[in-house]
């Protein structure tokens, strides 16, 4: 059966991955949903949900080392770890990771603030400034980029790149991304009754395409420049702790899918540009 296996993950090694990745993603949720419901209640996810995700957390990045060993061996594993501290990167690439996701969504809330206070981001309105930017910061590296990079980034990118170009590995690898959030947006997003609150996971939902897809196009770039996971790492973790903590909105619904939607039209804006100049070029990504 062991034979069979590796030889099937090494048929199908992409299809393996996310196969497997989405079941140890999803196993602690499930699990717990047993017991707390589906979605959970707002009092219960806040409690339980830290430990619940725990699995979501780690799925990507054990997976993606373990596929790795399987299919490369040792010398795959030094090749993933020699790109995970492959930190000597033009300065250039850290100015775009850390800079690009905050000066947008600052203009975009400018703009939008000036038609309605609903816009006035959260960093701006809570007492404790200082507890969102740590929140966020501390979410964005550890919920979000050093951890799942090792597994989009480190394992899924590369096997695609075989195939594909880079706008159309960003494309792909977007979908299942957004996908694989579906199931903890949806089972965090109930009231205080364990029913459904269509404000919380609607914008989510919208969120997890319109911007995570294009977005993961501008990784899947980001990583073709630098051969380098920190920068993508650094980038990922920008976006979850601006739009999700710092510059964030404090209202759900209508303004929250208006934010996104610009934001959005801004990146897949980036992704058309550049498939254009890649069709123009006839080369993976302009420098």
């Amino acid at each position: 059966k062991n034979v069979l296996m590796k030889t099937f993950i090494k048929q199908h090694p992409l299809f393996s991955y996310f196969l497997v990745t989405f079941i140890v993603s999803w196993a602690g949720i499930l699990a717990v949903s047993i017991f707390l419901g589906m979605p959970a209640t707002s009092d219960k996810f806040e409690s339980i949900g830290p430990i619940a995700l725990i699995p979501t957390l780690l799925g990507p990045p054990i997976v993606g080392i373990i596929f790795t060993h399987l299919l490369y061996g040792r010398e795959g594993l030094r090749s993933l770890l020699a790109r995970f501290l492959r930190w000597k990167v033009p300065v250039k690439w850290y100015l775009i990771a850390l800079l690009f996701v905050p000066v947008t969504l600052c203009l975009i809330l400018f703009i939008l603030s000036r038609f309605s206070p609903a816009y006035y981001p959260k960093i701006l309105l809570q007492p404790d400034k200082t507890n969102v930017i740590i929140t966020g910061i501390l979410t964005g590296l550890f919920g979000g980029g050093l951890f799942e990079e090792v597994g989009w980034t480190g394992f899924a990118t590369p096997e695609l790149r075989k195939r594909y170009g880079v706008v159309k590995t960003g494309l792909i690898l977007g979908f299942f991304w957004g996908l694989w959030h579906f199931l903890p947006v949806y089972w965090g997003s109930g009231n205080v009754n364990g029913e459904l609150d269509w404000s919380l996971f609607l914008p989510g939902l919208f969120c997890h395409y319109t911007v995570l897809v294009p977005y993961r196009v501008l990784l899947v770039w980001l990583h073709e420049q630098t051969k380098s996971l920190p920068p993508v790492i650094l980038m990922h973790a920008s976006l979850t702790a601006f739009i999700l903590f710092i510059l964030n909105l404090n209202e759900g619904g209508l303004p929250l899918f208006v934010y996104y939607t610009c934001f959005s039209l801004i990146l897949w804006a980036m992704v058309w540009l550049c498939a254009k100049k890649v069709r123009r070029t006839h080369c993976s990504f302009p420098s």
